[in-house]
């Protein structure tokens, strides 16, 4: 597989559809469409046009674009094809295209691996095209929207320029520090900014766990004694039967989840296995799933149905976030309600759903338009920037140990923030990055 060859693939829906798009990329992608249609349409301009097998017989008839090089998608001379979306006549044309010499199906990703490598995007803008098309819920829309345009990547470059200029101010003291056209101090020029450099990446780094939520969802672990309506909270909220619901305790022996759209973020609800003592193995491998799921929750809805829980007992070891809810509160009388429960609900009335959900809302971020949404989304960011940070900070303790040494540390500071866009040292990355794509982008 080089990247000689031209690549081609379904790259819209699921068939059936109304049109089907055929996307090419490569150097014989106008030869290919000239070899369908009898010619190769206008540059970007969509030409109705009748696609034919090489025995002259019409497949289809549809839109044809072609896009040169280097002003494309990849960079790359590429083509489309919108077409009727049946099974038949895209299995058809498909069948075609494959039969050409120099062409072959497209792997995973392939389009966006070479639109990264003919630098047409960044690693950044291409992860947040990932996530622009799994985006489910518009506030992932709207983060990934912001990656994939670019805006995460100009931050990033604005902070890899001021390093590049703080190490040529080092060089030029080092290099010519007799010359009187050369300062002979950068401290309160160079240095102030560093120091204001790594104060913007600690700030940015705070949102961390902000842009986690926004891209994975709200992490909310239904747990509780069995039988305290777990099961039930997770079926009503999700609006059909995903969890078992009986009267025997220990019923639950998996964490079942469901993904909900509060507010425009996703909240991602698990139901655990009933916490209790058992001598049931499997159960106990649930009760274990359980306390694994809180300890990576980023909330805990603690559920009981007693007129007075020992909230604390089902919580040990588990320092986050707690709303504590009462269930089945159309069955109890009105002495029913413990102080320290923080909403009290029903799901067969619907009693205090909508409080428990305004709770809940409550620990979702507080984004506010603009640059709230430039935050950093995957572990990969997080760590090279804090490596980023480090260094900075070591090349500004370093003052007694001579320039040489702080622009080192200010070069390895550079590599750092170059390994998030792509910039450097990222070769071993590719492969698990673009393995996210489907086929066709």
């Amino acid at each position: 597989m080089t990247s000689t060859d031209t690549i081609f693939a379904l790259s819209s829906g699921s068939l059936p559809s109304g049109v089907a798009v055929i996307r090419l990329s490569g150097p014989a992608s106008g030869q290919a469409v000239q070899a369908l249609c009898g010619r190769q349409p206008a540059e970007r301009r969509a030409s109705l046009l009748s696609i034919r097998n090489r025995n002259g017989e019409k497949l289809d008839v549809g839109l044809v674009l072609f896009f040169p090089g280097p002003n494309s998608f990849t960079g790359e001379d590429c083509a489309e094809l919108q077409i009727h979306g049946g099974r038949a006549t895209v299995k058809a044309v498909l069948a075609e295209l494959a039969g050409m010499a120099g062409l072959r199906a497209a792997e995973a990703g392939e389009f966006s691996r070479r639109a990264f490598l003919n630098g047409r995007m960044d690693l950044v803008e291409v992860e947040g095209l990932a996530d622009l098309i799994a985006a489910e819920t518009e506030m992932q829309r709207r983060l990934a929207a912001e990656q994939s345009s670019g805006g995460l990547s100009k931050l990033y470059d604005s902070w890899a320029k001021r390093l590049t200029h703080a190490r040529a101010m080092i060089e030029a003291e080092l290099d010519f520090a007799d010359e009187d056209d050369v300062p002979g101090s950068i401290a309160d020029t160079i240095w102030r900014d560093m120091r204001q450099l790594e104060q913007e990446i600690l700030n940015h780094l705070s949102g961390v766990r902000t842009g986690e939520i926004v891209r994975d969802g709200l992490k909310v672990v239904i747990v509780g004694p069995p039988n305290a309506g777990k099961s039930s909270l997770l079926n009503y909220l999700a609006k059909r039967d995903v969890a078992i619901v009986t009267d025997v305790p220990g019923t639950t022996r998996d964490v079942l989840h469901v993904d909900l759209d509060l507010d425009g973020f996703a909240v991602r609800l698990y139901d655990t296995a009933g916490l209790r003592e058992t001598d049931d193995v499997v159960e106990q491998e649930g009760i274990r799933r359980t306390q694994l799921s809180m300890a990576q929750a980023h909330l805990v809805l603690l559920l009981s149905s007693l007129a007075e829980p020992d909230w604390v007992a089902f919580t040990e070891g588990y320092d986050g976030p707690i709303i504590r809810v009462q269930t089945k509160a159309d069955r109890q009388d009105a002495a029913w309600r413990d102080p320290e429960a923080d909403v009290r609900i029903s799901v067969r009335t619907g009693e205090g759903i909508s409080a428990l959900l305004d709770l809940v809302s409550g620990y979702l971020p507080n984004l506010d338009q603009g640059s709230a949404l430039a935050l950093p989304t995957r572990q990969r960011h997080a760590d090279n920037l804090a490596e980023a940070r480090s260094h900075i900070g070591a090349a500004l303790d370093a003052g007694g140990n001579g320039l040489d040494i702080q622009a080192e540390h200010l070069r390895l500071a550079g590599q750092a923030l170059g390994r998030v866009t792509g910039r450097v040292d990222v070769e071993n990355l590719l492969d698990v990055i673009f393995s996210e794509f489907c086929i066709g982008k």
